[in-house]
């Protein structure tokens, strides 16, 4: 599943292509959103959330249609005013990708797996097998974020809270606190793994009794900007043809550090909150 860091690289491409430009064409093949049409309004900003993707439009558009279209329970009133307008969200999921395409330039996915096409002038922004596409009233987005912690990526991003957050539930594993977007927004299982490598603690260790979680919250925050504007995201800091991890998805395969046999096994009380951890037995004690 994509991460916090390629969410955020995803948005800084659709803004480059659709910021400040009017929609010429809009097609959402969800069926809720299927005779929604927003072409003549206007992108007015594209923000990652976490691992959302908040792509807002021009105010005046008729939010009639979307509130008749969305779930029928009524969203809870935001904290604050974010605007008027819409909001079109996604959420990519496992296998979800938004592609920038020039005019009339052929598609690189079969078009059956485009889920939404966000054409300009001169760009087409395609959102392919996304795992959530919607369009809300702008001042509904609390509604589906607000339930978000602190964002790595993001000007609400607030070190003692997400602190704070992981430490309200000491005996939970560090991986899946990690992982627990109430707790801090942005980190999924690879920076879960890894950051635990990197702090000498197995997943499986109760958060409540790892040395300085402090040091945990910014080690999160630097590895996360470091990678942000990478091409591909490396957490070992060796050149390219070697690994980038040092224990995401190496099961069996020599520890970069010791040369100890990396192990894993799944994490996890229920579907939902089961994981694969990875580790080092020697380096993580």
């Amino acid at each position: 599943m994509p991460e916090g860091d390629s969410v955020y690289k995803a948005a800084a491409k659709l803004r480059a292509a659709l910021d400040q430009q009017v929609l010429t064409r809009t097609d959402f093949r969800v069926p809720a959103f299927a005779t929604l049409d927003l072409s003549g309004q206007t992108v007015t900003s594209v923000v990652p959330r976490g691992k959302h993707l908040l792509i807002r439009v021009a105010e005046g558009t008729d939010t009639a249609a979307v509130d008749a279209a969305a779930a029928p329970a009524p969203a809870p009133t935001p904290a604050g005013d974010p605007g008027s307008g819409l909001t079109i969200h996604s959420h990519l999921k496992m296998e979800g990708v938004w592609q920038i395409y020039g005019a009339g330039e052929r598609w690189r996915k079969p078009s059956y797996l485009a889920r939404g096409v966000l054409s300009t002038a001169s760009k087409t922004a395609v959102g392919f097998e996304l795992g959530l596409l919607e369009v809300v009233p702008t001042a509904s987005e609390d509604s589906i974020v607000g339930h978000l912690g602190p964002d790595l990526l993001g000007p609400d991003w607030d070190a003692d809270l997400a602190l704070a957050n992981l430490l309200s539930d000491p005996a939970r594993p560090v991986a899946l606190a990690l992982l627990d977007q109430r707790n801090l927004a942005g980190l999924g299982n690879v920076f879960a793994n890894e950051l635990s490598f990197l702090r000498g603690v197995r997943p499986q260790t109760p958060i409540g009794e790892i040395a300085d979680p402090k040091r945990l919250v910014a080690l999160a925050f630097k590895a996360i900007m470091v990678n942000k504007d990478r091409p591909i995201r490396n957490l070992t800091g060796l050149p390219r043809g070697k690994p980038r991890y040092w224990v995401h998805g190496r099961r069996g395969e020599a520890c970069l550090r010791c040369g100890t046999r990396i192990e894993s096994d799944q994490l996890g009380t229920g579907p939902t909150d089961t994981r694969y951890m990875w580790w080092c037995p020697s380096c993580q004690k």
